[in-house]
């Protein structure tokens, strides 16, 4: 990993949501400087305690971003490249590293490859860009059956054996790290060949050594993506389900099985951790009892990984993603102005956020800490991450009666409504009904 992403934290924005762009692009319509909207969130993202901006999809596209239809042009209903030059300058004044969306498992239908495919048939110079089949006799004007991500048929899936379209996915890659990105997230990584980006991304680090990239896994073996693709980094859903469902059924035992597999993970890379992002029910909206985010923020800040917050989660925003066309759109919210326009009700979350980013980056070494148990019931568990001088104890309590658990090391409460007594191995804390505490030796 390059150095600078094990010490980060990602502010996760999805631009188009965010903006209030419309839901569709339309040919002809001028130009919409909407990046400029997110100028006045940086100094917010650097309060919160973000050192790097993570967008979602910002080039050209049909509809929602992932149905691209051209990776070298900035999305008109977001802007042009001057603004996308001034998005970087702007927060590389503040700090905040910029970590770009390739969605490169699918392109649009309106691709113009893909058109120029329908118009021209098998002898299509572009063909060999797409995994389709063909009638026999199939001449100019035939239409093709073609591959498509998980069948939604907008999304049509490149030929990752092709040669042409390694290049140009490196050239893609490389292209917008030139002009100032930090890194990628490789959209739908799963569904990729490892070969593929095994021949891909040793291209983009050449130019760009320093470059983060992390796929998007949401099952299958992490470990060996990441040793087969020569990616940073994977998304941890398996950490992610375990901490809202492990909170929900007051199963505890979930999250520390999970916790053994995350510290496994931790061997080859650091995963990317995160309790909400574009693709999933907002975390305030996942746990069914409130008092419980505390908890679920806790264990995001003293685990392993690189933390990822959505933006609007650490103000409690509440959507459910459902299952049907548009059923993204309440996750994907559009932003008010300012940060001064948003409700007071908010607030001391995103002020316990700014707690629990600061506890972390004065605590480095947590990016890299295996944790281990020191106490655990179905509604009990404390945990100690790191060794010595450089330990750090989450105690959680998710029953309707206090608790009073075994902590040894702890001395000193760094957060929470924990206290403290005995000392050195004979520690303990107790908490309140629904209590959570961080602490330190």
């Amino acid at each position: 990993m390059p150095h600078w992403s094990q010490d980060a934290i990602w502010w996760h924005v999805f631009p188009l949501g965010f903006v209030g762009a419309e839901p569709q692009s339309t040919a002809g319509r001028p130009i919409a400087h909407r990046l400029t909207q997110l100028h006045p969130w940086l100094d917010y993202a650097v309060e919160l305690g973000a050192t790097g901006l993570a967008l979602g999809p910002i080039f050209a596209a049909s509809t929602h971003g992932y149905d691209t239809i051209d990776h070298h042009r900035i999305d008109p209903r977001l802007g042009d490249d001057a603004d996308f030059d001034a998005l970087i300058v702007a927060a590389k004044a503040r700090g905040l590293r910029v970590l770009l969306d390739g969605v490169f498992n699918h392109v649009g239908r309106e691709h113009p490859a893909f058109q120029a495919v329908l118009r021209e048939g098998p002898s299509a110079e572009w063909a060999s860009f797409f995994r389709l089949s063909w009638p026999a006799g199939a001449a100019v004007g035939t239409k093709p059956d073609y591959q498509c991500f998980e069948g939604h048929r907008q999304l049509v899936t490149l030929n990752h054996d092709a040669p042409a379209v390694a290049d140009h996915v490196a050239d893609v890659m490389g292209h917008w790290l030139d002009r100032g990105a930090d890194g990628w997230r490789l959209d739908a990584a799963y569904a990729v060949p490892r070969r593929f980006w095994a021949t891909v991304l040793p291209r983009v680090r050449a130019r760009h050594p320093a470059a983060y990239i992390v796929g998007e896994m949401i099952h299958g073996d992490y470990v060996g993506a990441v040793r087969e693709t020569g990616m940073d980094a994977v998304t941890q859903y398996e950490l992610w389900k375990a901490i809202w469902s492990g909170l929900n059924d007051r199963n505890l035992h979930e999250l520390a099985w999970a916790l053994e597999r995350h510290n496994g993970f931790l061997d080859g890379f650091v995963p990317l951790t995160f309790l909400g992002n574009h693709d999933v029910t907002r975390i305030a909206s996942q746990l069914t009892d409130p008092r419980h985010l505390p908890h679920a923020l806790a264990i995001l800040f003293t685990f392993a990984g690189t933390p990822s917050i959505y933006a609007g989660d650490e103000q409690g925003f509440q959507a459910i993603k459902e299952h049907r066309a548009g059923g993204d759109d309440a996750i994907r919210p559009a932003f008010p102005p300012g940060p001064a326009d948003l409700a007071p009700e908010g607030w001391p979350i995103f002020r316990l956020h700014q707690q629990l980013t600061g506890l972390r980056r004065s605590r480095p070494w947590l990016s890299r800490a295996k944790t281990r148990k020191v106490h655990l019931t179905n509604g009990e568990m404390v945990l100690a991450s790191g060794e010595g001088a450089e330990l750090v104890l989450l105690a959680l309590n998710l029953g309707d009666g206090p608790s009073d658990c075994p902590a040894p090391g702890a001395a000193t409460p760094l957060a929470g409504d924990g206290e403290v007594h005995g000392s050195g191995q004979h520690a303990r804390v107790r908490l309140p009904p629904h209590g959570w505490a961080i602490l330190t030796g």
